[in-house]
């Protein structure tokens, strides 16, 4: 076991999941969430009657029975990686740093994690939230709560963030090294024959996009990136989107629409990947792996892969290392650890 010296520590910083997969554990993680006006941009007065009425009173039972379809023995599957990326971070950073997991929403609570790190004598904190892309309603949102708990401290620690790593080498390398992988055992796509990889991000409702939110353009500098090394063209490597919520436009194409539409054209053979997902969860495992597998498969596709490419994979906490240690230089040794 190490045990941290205090004075640095990094905080890891995911989007949350509900304690349990149960109805009464799912209604005060969505409220949290839904009540985020970076996630909802609705006026209180109107959306909170919408949401205690309409979404709340159904919303919650629909999603726990999806949040049991992926529940492991050891709890949420989001917040088991995470903690299996911190215990790797923190073998890769040493003793000098302190490596710890917080949520947006739900449990453990950022606030929570931070004033334990400053009662224990750390000085020094770099929040790093776990989006690759930059988007006002995940990084930024975790990034309005750092500010705010620090804000309630009696005394304030010295506080770096990392924004977004989404052209990182290290972080586009861990993504293709997945595919090339399962290539290296089932053979390389064959676009002529018409397989497609399917590079498949969380989206965002479009008039966010519209009013200067730079996540689409981020987005997109991911894929050509994947693109590039892999030597693959966007005809053949696709950018869609996935998780819309509610009756507004949202960003696309629809993951779910691409993915259906290739079926209906008689694909032999489509991989998808989400590179926005550093942990599989709700969204890559029930809503990709098996939602979108069963449109793909419906319309009349055959050869449907979800590859996972995050959670504690070597490739992809090897990233998170370089990534985290060039923001800790000037505070600990950045060739600290192995």
């Amino acid at each position: 076991m190490i045990e941290p010296r205090p004075g640095t520590a990094v905080v890891l910083v995911n989007l949350g999941t509900p304690r349990a997969p149960t109805s009464r554990a799912v209604r005060p993680y969505l409220r949290e969430f839904l009540t985020d006006r970076r996630v909802v941009d609705m006026h209180p007065a109107v959306w909170r009657p919408i949401l205690e009425l309409g979404v709340l009173s159904a919303r919650p039972r629909a999603s726990a029975a999806k949040y049991r379809t992926v529940w492991t023995p050891d709890g949420s599957p989001l917040l088991v990686h995470t903690r299996a990326q911190a215990a790797a971070l923190q073998a890769t950073l040493g003793a000098d740093v302190e490596v710890a997991v917080a949520m947006r929403y739900g449990q453990p609570a950022f606030a929570t994690v931070l004033a334990d790190l400053v009662d224990r004598g750390h000085e020094r904190v770099l929040v790093v939230p776990l989006y690759p892309q930059y988007a006002s309603s995940s990084t930024g949102t975790v990034l309005d709560a750092a500010h705010r708990a620090v804000a309630a401290l009696p005394h304030h620690p010295e506080v770096r963030t990392v924004r977004a790593f989404g052209e990182h080498p290290a972080y586009v390398d861990a993504v293709c090294t997945a595919l090339e992988e399962r290539w290296h055992q089932v053979g390389r796509p064959d676009p002529a024959s018409g397989d497609r990889v399917v590079l498949s991000f969380h989206g965002i409702p479009q008039a966010m996009s519209d009013a200067g939110d730079p996540y689409l353009a981020e987005c997109e500098r991911t894929a050509d990136a994947v693109r590039q090394r892999l030597g693959l063209d966007a005809g053949s490597c696709l950018l869609t989107f996935q998780s819309r919520f509610g009756p507004a436009r949202w960003l696309g194409p629809a993951t779910i629409d691409t993915v259906r539409g290739l079926g209906a054209d008689g694909s032999r053979r489509t991989e998808v990947v989400c590179p926005g997902f550093v942990s599989d969860c709700l969204e890559t495992l029930e809503e990709i792996d098996q939602l979108n597998r069963e449109a793909y498969e419906e319309a009349g596709g055959s050869g449907f892969a979800y590859v996972p490419w995050g959670n504690a994979r070597p490739a992809w906490t090897d990233a998170l290392g370089q990534i985290v240690r060039t923001h800790l230089d000037g505070w600990v040794p950045v060739g600290a650890g192995r």
